[in-house]
């Protein structure tokens, strides 16, 4: 699935699986962010680190994986105290 969306100010399309753009919906909400406005902050994070970002699709579905791990390791830490 594709979004189109503005980084840097330039217009982009973003090609990820449906999955990935779930998680990343899910972070936006948490952040009380839009997705859009998500993307543009993770960019400009890279961009600021590691100056630049070579393959955008294949930062955001790290992104979503550390989320997804950071999640399950939270869960698997409440169960532990229960």
């Amino acid at each position: 699935m594709s979004r189109s969306l503005r980084i840097a100010g330039h217009s982009t399309s973003i090609r990820l699986e449906s999955a990935f753009w779930n998680v990343l919906d899910e972070i936006a909400r948490g952040e009380g962010l839009s997705t859009s406005k998500l993307i543009s902050a993770l960019h400009d994070e890279a961009v600021e680190i590691h100056e630049g970002v070579s393959n955008l699709a294949s930062m955001l579905r790290t992104v979503c994986l550390l989320h997804q791990r950071e999640q399950a390791g939270s869960a698997d830490g409440r169960q532990a105290r229960a």
